[in-house]
């Protein structure tokens, strides 16, 4: 005996999606394709701490507190767990249109737009909306066929419109937008604070061994010499771009805006347009980007699509033996439901329908009724023709 098994395939949605992302875990990290930047910032960052634990932590530990390389591990781990959360999360991706609704806001278009002569430019796609009393234009992606929400704009790198976009960082291998820019920020600050501190005592440590045999010596005889100058020139080089960039996105949270409209000059006095989203207060601004509620995922990229069919798949089955003598049960035959077809059931298995019979041309002989028997005479009616005799 053999049975037929149809397996399935799942297929979540991550599978299908349009954009350049890379997924990983079941659709659970999400990153951009160019992650070789990503990869040298996570070995920069290891590889710095690394010598910092093995060459100067030893030292500092015994002749001042054993609490700062307690101290350097619990920032380190914030700082790669704040890199890894910006990362691996989707940073506010808007989903694309599909083609029915493409189809709809083509027709709204051209019925507000009218004809266009040919040879002339068509007008804008735009919609205007009023956000604080502020008129704010949404544009339209031709990429992604929607209009996009305010302060959203379409990644030439990933090839998606992201909410709230603030810009593409290749250090961290994702675009940074509405669902990540806090851990973004907290990652520049906590890294800010790793290379400062990691410099600091960088330096304490050579100031401290150098006391009793000089500076020339104490870099001569350090454990870990060329290490040691390597740390030394990565700290001091990276200080100044990591907290330069902190800075600068801290001056963009208190006035509530982004890298991209920074850029572009959106809310600047030349155009004399209010930026609508400032609250006109620091603190208020800064609670609103740090604090706010963290938006879920609007891709739903794990929700599972139509299960496809892989094809049948025949499975014997073992047939069973009798126990008299250990020779096989006969085969039987049986009974199967009846195939319901469907438009997925081939032409050649759909079960054929027969033909209700003709009706002959000829017309349809009538036998003559049989002639019936007159009822029996009732009593009354009896006597009357008696009397009618007598006279």
């Amino acid at each position: 005996m053999s049975a037929v098994m149809i397996t399935k395939k799942v297929t979540r949605k991550w599978e299908k999606l349009p954009g350049k992302n890379t997924f990983c875990c079941d659709g659970r990290v999400m990153m951009a394709r160019q992650k070789g930047v990503f990869y040298l910032t996570v070995f920069l960052i290891m590889g710095t701490c690394s010598l910092f634990f093995a060459f100067e932590c030893p030292y500092l530990a015994v002749h001042l507190s054993p609490a700062i390389p307690v101290f350097a591990g619990l920032l380190f781990l914030f700082v790669m767990a704040m890199l890894l959360r910006t990362s691996f999360s989707d940073p506010g991706v808007l989903p694309r249109a599909l083609a029915e609704e493409a189809t709809f806001i083509e027709m709204e278009i051209e019925a507000a737009n009218g004809n266009v002569p040919t040879g002339q430019r068509p007008p804008p796609r735009i919609r205007n909306v009023q956000i604080n009393s502020q008129i704010v234009k949404l544009k339209y992606c031709y990429t992604c066929k929607i209009f996009r929400p305010p302060r959203a704009s379409h990644c030439s790198i990933c090839d998606n419109c992201v909410d709230r976009f603030d810009h593409h960082c290749p250090w961290v291998g994702n675009c940074v937008g509405k669902r990540n820019y806090r851990y973004f920020y907290m990652f520049t600050l906590s890294l800010s604070l790793l290379t400062i501190y990691i410099f600091t005592f960088d330096i304490v440590h050579v100031v401290l061994r150098s006391v009793d045999s000089g500076f020339v010596s104490t870099i001569r005889d350090t454990p870990g010499t060329y290490p040691f100058s390597r740390e030394v020139l990565v700290c001091f080089f990276t200080l100044w771009s990591v907290v330069g960039l902190t800075g600068f996105h801290t001056y963009l949270i208190s006035l509530n805006q982004t890298t991209n409209e920074d850029i572009k000059g959106s809310w600047s006095g030349k155009n004399r347009v209010q930026n609508p989203y400032s609250h006109r207060n620091i603190l208020k601004n800064c609670c609103e980007v740090l604090c706010g509620p963290v938006y879920p995922s609007v891709l739903n990229r794990r929700e599972l699509m139509k299960e496809e069919s892989a094809g049948p798949t025949v499975q014997a089955t073992p047939q069973s033996t009798a126990t008299n003598g250990g020779s096989p049960d006969p085969p039987t035959t049986k009974t199967t439901a009846p195939l319901i077809p469907n438009e997925h059931t081939p032409e050649d298995a759909k079960p054929s329908i027969a033909a209700p019979p003709e009706k002959s041309s000829s017309p349809r002989e009538e036998t003559p009724p049989t002639p019936q028997d007159p009822p029996p005479p009732s009593p009354a009616e009896d006597s009357v023709q008696a009397k009618e005799k007598a006279h």
